[in-house]
């Protein structure tokens, strides 16, 4: 369990595909403090670190990532040197400062614009109709694992606005029209529908 607050920003130091991907991630992280077996969001998809360690060029860890994944998220266009959003997860008595966001990843949105609006930048993005079927305006969204309220919705898009302090400390800051993102659906949201559907 995560709450969409980014810990740290890493990167892809190496992969492989041969079977499931392993991918190696830079991170700020003491490795000494991650347990193999620990769950590590990874722009906001929830993996298994299966190695670790330290050396000249700093700490990492390693996940390996099944082709289901794969084909649900945006780990396939990952490459050497890709940033990505990383929050350990949620433990007993830590702040709650985003949302409940669980790492299972709903599906994938598209950056169509992005404009200035007083110090922030307000993004547009666009989805599929079955994740906009949970979009509310005021409620809550995780995008490459970054809780964030949503501004408004209106057909097969919804806006986001990112203050300075999330585009410098997220990938947020290098994204471009046209970039996908992992979005997981809020959690209420996905119940109450549930509810709804037996009514």
């Amino acid at each position: 369990m995560f709450t969409g607050i980014i810990t740290d920003k890493g990167r892809v130091r190496s992969l492989r595909r041969d079977g499931d991907t392993r991918f190696v991630l830079d991170t700020a992280y003491d490795a000494a403090g991650i347990d193999i077996g620990a769950s590590i969001a990874c722009s906001g998809v929830c993996l298994t670190v299966v190695e670790k360690g330290a050396d000249k060029d700093g700490n990492w860890f390693a996940v390996e990532v099944s082709g289901e994944t794969l084909s649900c998220t945006i780990l396939g266009d990952w490459k050497e040197g890709t940033a990505v959003n990383l929050e350990r997860s949620l433990r007993m008595g830590d702040e709650m400062g985003g949302h409940i966001v669980s790492g299972h990843v709903d599906g994938v949105a598209r950056v169509a614009d992005i404009s200035p609006q007083g110090d922030s930048l307000l993004y547009t993005f666009e989805a599929g109709d079955d994740l906009m079927a949970y979009m509310a305006a005021k409620g809550s969204v995780a995008l490459d694992g970054v809780s964030l309220t949503v501004n408004w919705v209106e057909e097969g898009r919804f806006g986001v606005n990112i203050i300075a302090h999330t585009q410098d400390c997220t990938t947020f800051g290098s994204l471009r029209p046209g970039d996908r993102l992992n979005l997981e659906i809020d959690m209420l949201a996905r119940y109450v529908a549930r509810l709804m559907e037996k009514e």
